[in-house]
């Protein structure tokens, strides 16, 4: 058996569920990069399992008030497209105090959950994410019948998420190093964590491509 990956010689059909602001934070802490090869991540996830589809969730840049980083998404978004039985959903976002809240996108990803359950298109939901609010989902998915698995790094691992998912997969910068699941294979020295500015404005987060893979990268 694979010890980094005891699931993949399952039999149960299984649907990705991508939260890819979670997951952009949790690499830039845990990892100090975001050169994540998508392709060779969700090939890894879903191990000799039959794949639905997988769905990725983000906020769509502003091209009026960002237009580097909505072009720098665009860029991403071709490379994301190629990738087979990929589909991804976007929120909005407003600017609430002088910072860029993002609207919806949590929603959709629980509402995507248990509605292609109640379909009956899979038997296990891979959700790729540490937030807490995905807990009574993820509850309600498992009083119906199908199987939950969280796949997320310590960081930003949420209790209620993690004791409620029947498997758990932690990630680390050594994982995936050693499944080689990044786009630049060459070591890359790990950035101090940003501090925030004076201004109390956050960072936010942009998509880019390197080599013609898709992968997040840092915005600021």
């Amino acid at each position: 058996m694979d010890q980094n990956r005891p699931w993949r010689d399952g039999g149960e059909r299984i649907a990705i569920f991508i939260d890819g602001s979670n997951l952009y934070h949790a690499l830039e802490e845990s990892c100090g990069r975001t050169d994540l090869d998508f392709a060779a991540f969700i090939q890894w996830i879903a191990g000799e399992r039959p794949l639905f589809r997988t769905y990725y969730y983000n906020v769509m840049q502003d091209e009026a008030r960002r237009p580097t980083e909505y072009q720098q998404q665009q860029r991403f978004l071709q490379a994301l497209y190629l990738i087979p039985y990929v589909e991804t959903r976007f929120g909005t976002t407003r600017v609430r105090d002088g910072q860029i809240v993002e609207k919806g996108v949590d929603i959709m990803l629980a509402t995507d959950l248990l509605y292609y359950a109640w379909q009956d298109y899979y038997d296990m939901a891979v959700l790729v994410s540490g937030d807490g609010d995905f807990a009574y989902a993820i509850q309600t998915l498992k009083n119906i019948g199908k199987y939950v698995q969280v796949v997320t790094f310590e960081s930003n691992q949420s209790p209620d998420l993690w004791q409620t998912a029947d498997l758990r997969t932690l990630l680390t910068l050594d994982l995936l190093t050693q499944e080689n699941l990044w786009v630049n294979k060459e070591p890359v020295r790990k950035r101090r964590r940003r501090t925030p500015t004076s201004t109390g404005k956050r960072t936010t987060r942009k998509n880019g491509v390197t080599n013609g893979r898709a992968e997040l990268a840092v915005a600021q």
